[in-house]
């Protein structure tokens, strides 16, 4: 009896310690106070500013097509890197494997300040062109997108590929057409993941974007050093934002996962 008390203390504490924070950012972005402690009335002007401000309009679109593009570019080098792990010889199959843990255990100020050196000042590419700062948020989700993959591909009937190719299919209609529907939900949480990663990335983003553009993280952390108060008070609503997005998305995908199962024990 003590021992369960024990756990669910620590669960609540676990969970407190998690989301208190996130909880009290909330309730002072539906507020007109400007600083944590005071609590003054009700008030929406937080999501007002945050919406018709160009400045943060402007940012929070040009996060959103850097993740989604950066994610994409990633999702599609990850899955061939899996596909072609999984289908390799062992030493080959390993080397991919090694090669694919580097940046995942990397720091990213390691990876940003290098392909920075690599990118800027070895090969001169301008950072206004976005070259360097895409690289690096691809070399930042690529690596996961391969890590989420590689366990659907495992999970398949291989035999089902093998049998493709000897009833005529080429290896290229085989793979689109056998392969790939197989590993789609490993492809979509890659893709996922690699959004969430580049919306949450900052030091490579710092080294690698062009002067005059930021992402949210890089926005957020100049705000705390001088940005004009309801500037930062708007930022309480961004995050709150951010926050309900990614439990609608997590609360949606669980449902369907269970009525997944549903279905799957129903036909059994």
């Amino acid at each position: 009896m003590t021992g369960k008390i024990l756990k669910r203390a620590y669960l609540i504490l676990m969970l407190l310690f998690i989301y208190l924070p996130i909880l009290i950012l909330a309730v002072y972005s539906f507020t007109e106070a400007t600083q944590i402690g005071a609590i003054r009335a009700f008030s929406m002007k937080n999501y007002v500013t945050l919406f018709t401000t160009e400045e943060l309009t402007g940012m929070i679109r040009g996060t959103l097509l850097l993740a989604l593009g950066s994610a994409l570019i990633a999702t599609i080098l990850g899955t061939m890197g899996a596909i072609g792990a999984f289908y390799s010889g062992k030493r080959m199959s390993t080397l991919i494997h090694s090669l694919n843990q580097v940046p995942v255990v990397n720091a990213d100020v390691v990876t940003g300040f290098s392909i920075c050196i690599l990118l800027v000042v070895v090969f001169h590419i301008s950072k206004d062109t976005f070259i360097p700062l895409v690289a690096g948020h691809v070399t930042l989700c690529a690596p996961f997108v391969f890590l989420s993959v590689l366990p659907k591909i495992k999970q398949m009937d291989s035999s089902i590929y093998e049998a493709a190719l000897d009833l005529g299919a080429t290896p290229f209609k085989a793979l689109m057409q056998i392969v790939i529907p197989q590993i789609v939900p490993g492809i979509i949480s890659g893709f996922a993941l690699a959004v969430t990663l580049s919306l949450d990335d900052y030091f490579i983003a710092m080294y690698t974007k062009p002067a005059t553009f930021d992402t949210i993280s890089t926005y957020v952390v100049n705000a705390t050093k001088g940005a004009r108060t309801e500037i930062k008070t708007a930022l309480w609503a961004l995050s709150t934002v951010i926050f309900v997005i990614v439990v609608l998305v997590v609360v949606g995908m669980n449902i369907k996962a269970m009525r997944e199962e549903g279905v799957r024990h129903a036909d059994k």
